[in-house]
């Protein structure tokens, strides 16, 4: 590795980074752990290999660093193009793991392509608006732009995981930074907030409400001699209707009894308390036992390894997508506060990294990284502590799983090799 480029490392990132790693394997302990299997490297438990898992990280980013920077740019399209073909050999290789066909076996050990699809999307993503040829405010441009992040999203969803396909969204962001209409996220927040509308009230309801927002702001523009078109309020509102009405169709007909039980949790639709309850209790356990978990830990937690509710495993794959409870239970509000700042650090600094790039690709590969990380700890953190339904996303860095680990580790130190190599991307 050359010594320069070890110079222009940004090592405040990389001592973040072995800090989240580091305090995600000691909660991984917390949870596993029992008086029979004491020793740390005992691979029969996860936190054995989750060190294992650690130790191969550390080989993955030597060999990242090593290589040259412009090797991630050239090679950008290969390595998506391998991404995609990785997803679609599950459909016949695949291995089923709890009802879902998103790893490959190999002896007695899985790995995840969704996991490694994100940096390569990332990159891919990166590459195309970077062209010199690419224009984001052409639509053309942008439908090549969409189909980059909605390719592997596809490929994903039927396996089926429609969480690790909800991520790709989050790259919708990298697409605004660089120019895109804010329209495109006008028309998302709107089509969320008719969804959720739709479910708590009814059709009716909305398509009521719409037509007097709409015409409210049509006699408002009109008022200030703005242009108005009847023809677009009356577009705007068959729109809203046909989705709304969508929204509606879809809960009752299409999604299993489980998504709706899942929805009416997270926005409290049933009315009935004790039924509620009983949901709660079923379909919401691990919401419901992981809120419990935080809410015992108070403000200085119950002490590492002192979890009650940790030690006697009333949160269900605590260790993976639940690994924030523990943090909440023996770590308590002081202990989550210091995880949620490193996390926040992190991303601010990604941030900063990204526009002190000399190179387009650099720039928005980093707003890519960014991006897909602030979606999975908001997503994780929010389905842990009850804001959000659970969707199975784990938390960057801390949930147990080698292709989490080794997917993250790859995407983040991709971006401070480039970042390393900034000086020379003139050159």
């Amino acid at each position: 590795m050359n010594n320069k480029v070890i110079q222009k490392i940004d090592w405040a990132t990389i001592l973040v980074y072995f800090a989240l790693v580091f305090i995600g394997w000691i909660n991984i302990y917390s949870t596993t752990f029992t008086d029979q299997n004491p020793s740390v490297f005992n691979l029969a438990q996860p936190y054995g290999k989750q060190l294992l898992f650690i130790g191969l990280s550390l080989f993955l980013i030597i060999l990242i660093l090593s290589i040259e920077a412009k090797f991630y740019e050239r090679f950008s399209s290969i390595i998506y193009l391998a991404s995609l073909v990785s997803l679609l050999g599950l459909f016949l290789f695949g291995k089923n793991i709890n009802g879902a066909t998103s790893w490959y076996a190999f002896g007695g050990n899985t790995i995840q392509p969704s996991e490694f699809a994100k940096a390569a999307t990332a990159l891919a993503l990166a590459k195309y608006l970077s062209d010199i040829q690419t224009n984001i405010n052409k639509l053309k441009d942008q439908l090549k732009a969409f189909l980059i992040i909605i390719a592997p999203a596809l490929l994903i969803i039927p396996q089926p995981d429609p969480g690790s396909a909800l991520v790709y969204a989050s790259l919708f962001f990298v697409l605004y930074r660089e120019g895109l209409s804010p329209i495109y996220l006008f028309i998302g927040l709107i089509a969320i907030l008719l969804f959720v509308a739709t479910l708590i009230f009814s059709f009716k309801t909305v398509i009521i409400s719409s037509f007097i927002i709409l015409l409210f702001s049509f006699i408002l523009k009109k008022r200030r001699n703005k242009r108005t078109s009847p023809l677009m309020f009356l577009v705007i509102l068959v729109a809203s209707a046909a989705f709304s009405y969508s929204v509606s169709f879809i809960y009752e007909n299409v999604f299993e009894q489980r998504h709706r039980d899942r929805f009416s949790l997270w926005l409290r639709l049933e009315k009935d308390p004790e039924k509620l309850e009983e949901i709660r209790k079923t379909i919401g356990y691990n919401t419901y036992q992981s809120e419990s978990a935080i809410g015992s830990g108070g403000f200085f937690g119950k002490g590492y390894l002192e979890g009650t509710r940790t030690k006697g495993d009333f949160v269900p794959e605590q260790h993976t997508d639940y690994i924030f409870s523990t943090v909440g239970e023996e770590w308590g509000f002081a202990g989550s506060a210091l995880v949620v700042l490193l996390f926040s650090f992190l991303l601010l600094r990604l941030l900063f990294l990204a526009e002190r790039q000399k190179s387009e690709f650099s720039r928005i590969y980093g707003y890519g990284v960014a991006s897909i990380l602030f979606i999975h700890f908001a997503i994780n953190v929010g389905m842990v502590i009850g804001l959000l339904p659970t969707i199975g996303i784990p938390l960057p860095f801390f949930s147990y799983g080698g292709s989490g680990l080794w997917g993250f580790t790859i995407l983040l130190f991709i971006f401070i090799k480039l970042d390393a190599n900034r000086i020379n991307e003139w050159m």
